[in-house]
């Protein structure tokens, strides 16, 4: 059966829905934006006739399908917002149909162009149906073309209750972005025994390794006085942040000249001015010695700016965000096992590369209901050349379905 039309119609729909998060909001979900998607998606499953259909008051849709055979209780997961990082209002979703392999341009910025000559991958997918933004904006498949994928193929197992299938839960998360997807209340409600997020990029990747992560905030307090009679008395919180940033590394250990198992250490915001700063740098490590050095670091290099200009006020705090989910899914492979079964049903070879970065499915894992990532063909994520093949979105859908028939006890 093809999924292509319905996969497609509901990713532009959602993709059309402004969801961004906000890392500076202390609300949860940060952004109520993020509710408007969230309510859709409770009107849809309820209108299809999943049982149990509930937004939570942290924001999460949470949705039950009902068992047809004996079976675990099998979790599906995905975010429904959209990184801070770029522009994400006015999204305007549109189709190219039967995408004929060449370079593809964008109507809202004609400078821009999405070229298999720098993307292979896109090269790979002459004649499937490529979606994109239209130049001005993210597209927002991260992660909802993992919300339409959930969503197209538990319509499915609805409307086939011949499907043999344990019980299913659904959650529908906000704030992944900002890391503040998975509370203490998810891990309660969701109630499964296992779990998956789709939220992976490439056909056939089953990911069960993610970085650990760390969030680090500097603020630099000088010293305020009218410039025209600083002389010996001033001390620019500007110059010192910047000394900060200088002396952090720059040619190692950085997101642009990391790979594979590297990690980094990564400044995101640095904002205020001569009497205040405030940096925000983000620390990320397959393993937790490698962020604790990343960490330390940090802290050094603040104490040593410090030790210069003991009149400023220097303070570094560091908050743990998740950790690598190998370490809990190492010890009991079922569910990264049961996905590779049920890719291989399908004809195809399963892929499994540690995730440089980290999904609801790293805080879900470490708080105790394991929940490797798999793939939903999303690329080019959190900026405007961001694109997913509905075909492969429709392979995905095939992989939730091939993993809940397959989880059914003998």
């Amino acid at each position: 059966m093809s999924f292509d039309q319905e996969l497609e119609d509901r990713l532009v729909r959602y993709c059309a829905v402004d969801t961004q998060s906000d890392a500076d909001s202390p609300t949860a979900p940060s952004t109520d934006i993020q509710l408007n998607l969230s309510r859709m998606l409770k009107a849809e499953l309820e209108e299809m006739g999943a049982q149990d259909v509930t937004l939570t008051d942290y924001g999460v849709v949470l949705a039950t399908i009902p068992g047809t055979a004996e079976g675990p209780t099998i979790g599906f997961a995905a975010h429904v917002d959209t990184a801070p990082q770029f522009n994400a209002t006015g999204v305007k979703p549109r189709v190219i149909k039967g995408y004929n392999g060449g370079d593809i341009t964008y109507p809202d910025n004609p400078d821009l162009v999405l070229s298999p000559d720098n993307f292979p991958y896109l090269g790979s997918k002459q004649g499937h149906d490529i979606v994109t933004a239209s130049g001005l904006t993210l597209l927002g498949a991260d992660d909802k073309a993992g919300v339409a994928i959930i969503m197209t193929a538990m319509h499915h197992l609805l409307k086939n209750p011949d499907i043999p299938h344990g019980p299913i839960r659904v959650a529908f998360t906000p704030d992944e972005e900002i890391g503040r997807g998975v509370g203490p209340e998810l891990t309660r409600d969701f109630a499964a025994d296992f779990a998956y997020t789709f939220d992976g990029g490439k056909v056939g990747e089953i990911e069960y390794e993610s970085f650990s992560a760390d969030g680090a905030e500097i603020i630099v307090k000088g010293v305020s006085i009218h410039p025209g009679y600083a002389t010996g008395k001033l001390v620019n919180a500007i110059h010192l942040a910047s000394k900060i940033i200088d002396m952090l590394p720059q040619q190692t250990m950085v997101p642009e000249l990391t790979s594979g198992r590297e990690g980094f250490i990564h400044a995101t915001d640095m904002e205020g001015g001569s009497t205040e700063m405030r940096i925000k740098l983000i620390l990320r490590d397959f393993e937790m010695d490698g962020l604790e050095q990343k960490g330390e670091i940090v802290r050094k290099v603040c104490d040593a700016v410090q030790a210069t200009e003991p009149r400023a006020q220097i303070s570094c705090t560091i908050t743990p965000q998740y950790r690598n989910m190998r370490y809990w899914l190492e010890k009991d492979m079922t569910p990264v096992d049961l996905a590779r079964d049920a890719a291989k049903s399908l004809g195809l070879e399963p892929v499994s590369v540690p995730i440089r970065g980290g999904t609801d499915g790293s805080r879900l894992t470490e708080m105790g209901i394991p929940t490797p990532n798999l793939f939903t063909g999303m690329q080019n994520i959190h900026g405007p050349l961001e694109w997913v093949s509905v075909q492969d979105m429709a392979v995905a859908t095939d992989l939730c379905l091939s993993v809940a028939q397959k989880a059914v006890k003998a």
